[in-house]
């Protein structure tokens, strides 16, 4: 059986474990002379009263806004990594929806997350992690990490 991968996908959230995640599947990526993607998912958190119409043009700006520094941040990461623009994603949506779709679209065999994030372990474990890991073709390595 052939278990050797070819394009990993990270998935990270700029918590202060990122370093863990990428460290993980760059060794991963050496030991099987694969490709590296990375991605970050700006979570698209939707407004519980549509009455304000202010507040719309403020969730607006606001995404364009974390859109934009999750960019930035990603990019500096990626660089720092060797990997291309064209290989970078940063999206507004559902993380594990998000993740999922992108990994379909690039032919990743392996998307690397964090066992928690910055919302702590309950929440990323009841949502992304978990629908990473129902939800992917392809393999998934959750990196156990150590609370702060």
């Amino acid at each position: 059986m052939d278990s050797d991968y070819q394009h990993i996908l990270i998935a990270v959230d700029f918590s202060s474990h990122t370093e863990e995640v990428c460290s993980k599947a760059q060794a991963l990526a050496q030991r099987n002379n694969a490709r590296l993607s990375i991605c970050h998912i700006v979570e698209d958190f939707p407004l519980t009263d549509f009455a304000y119409e202010p507040m719309i043009s403020v969730d607006i700006d606001m995404r364009e806004a974390l859109l934009e520094a999750g960019k930035k941040q990603l990019g500096k990461r990626a660089e720092e990594m060797g990997i291309p623009a064209s290989q970078q994603w940063v999206e507004c949506g559902s993380p594990g929806h998000n993740l999922v779709r992108i990994a379909d679209e690039n032919q990743v065999d392996l998307i690397v997350v964090g066992s928690h994030g910055r919302h702590g372990i309950k929440m990323l474990l009841g949502s992304t992690a978990n629908a990473v890991l129902h939800h992917a073709h392809c393999d998934v390595l959750a990196v156990r990490l150590k609370d702060d």
